[in-house]
């Protein structure tokens, strides 16, 4: 059973951001979306409906699903639909999971092939009932992938397993070709947007693939409450801990419950993320109102 409900901190983070916003207006030009359509957009739908899985590009309502799945890139999302975690900006739904899916790889790496990806990324939602967080099924989806299309590239999006390093090492047994583990928002943040969550925690986690020879990648929203300021100090600290890839986009929120917008991010503001993070050395940043985490993630694979 769902239960999608904002804790006590959230509820008073929310309150205090629609009274110290400035009136939002209408939504800028640059987050309008096109509607979905094209034949690769058709049969990725039907393929995943046919094999029972799960996409966060459906689950999180991503604005990018129509150019990602007519490009032959897809998210899937494994360990199921339901997520442990009550994070305030995420529409997956929350409650207890069901039992586990051990045929879920399986169906994955088919699908994979029917549609002749060439970029993969799996995502899941949190599943901390489990022992290791669902790594080794993670481990058995990228084995399966790689036995079946040797020459997808293949990124995975992991939660942070609540730092066990177990858990990582099953993940190193198939290594993906690039590690995404999203920050989602600045430090001071953490509480309301991520209650669960440590961003130390989630930082250890990226210095520790990069120093066991992975490509890293991490992601945030911007707009739910940050200073200009806390966003440059965490791209720094995503630098140092070893990241080489970074996201940014606007966060939109998905239903009335969840966290409110506090501000529509500016052109100007996403181009000055973009040439910091750079200038700091990472390999790629993509920064825009659309982006999410998946968003070019083909292009990255190529890049570093």
């Amino acid at each position: 059973m769902e239960n999608r409900t904002i804790n006590q901190h959230q509820k008073k983070f929310a309150e205090v951001i629609e009274k110290e916003r400035p009136e939002l207006g209408k939504r800028p030009d640059w987050l309008k979306v096109r509607l979905p359509s094209g034949q690769n957009y058709k049969e990725v739908f039907e393929l995943m409906r046919k094999s029972k899985l799960n996409t966060v590009c459906e689950e999180a309502k991503c604005p990018n699903i129509a150019e990602c799945w007519n490009s032959r890139t897809a998210t899937f999302m494994i360990l199921g639909d339901t997520c442990t975690r009550s994070c305030g900006f995420c529409n997956v739904k929350v409650g207890i999971p069901n039992e586990l899916d051990l045929d879920e790889p399986r169906r994955v790496a088919e699908s994979v092939e029917a549609l002749n990806l060439r970029h993969v990324v799996i995502t899941s939602v949190d599943r901390d009932e489990l022992k290791d967080g669902g790594a080794s099924i993670f481990a058995e989806t990228v084995r399966l992938i790689r036995e079946i299309m040797p020459s997808t590239t293949i990124e995975i999006l992991i939660p942070d397993f609540k730092g066990e390093e177990e858990s990582f090492e099953i993940i190193l047994q198939n290594p993906p070709d690039i590690l995404n583990h999203n920050l989602e928002t600045v430090k001071r943040l953490y509480h309301a947007v991520r209650p669960q969550a440590k961003y130390d925690r989630s930082l250890s986690l990226i210095r520790w693939f990069k120093d066991h020879g992975l490509r890293t990648k991490s992601g945030i929203m911007v707009g739910i409450g940050e200073t200009k300021e806390e966003v440059a100090e965490l791209i720094n600290d995503l630098h140092v801990h070893g990241c080489d890839i970074m996201t940014i986009g606007q966060y939109l929120q998905p239903t009335k419950i969840h966290l409110p917008v506090h501000r529509f991010v500016t052109l100007d503001e996403f181009k000055y993320y973009k040439e910091f993070g750079l200038s700091l050395g990472m390999k790629a940043v993509e920064s825009s109102p659309l982006v999410r985490s998946s968003y070019h993630a083909d292009k990255h694979a190529e890049l570093v």
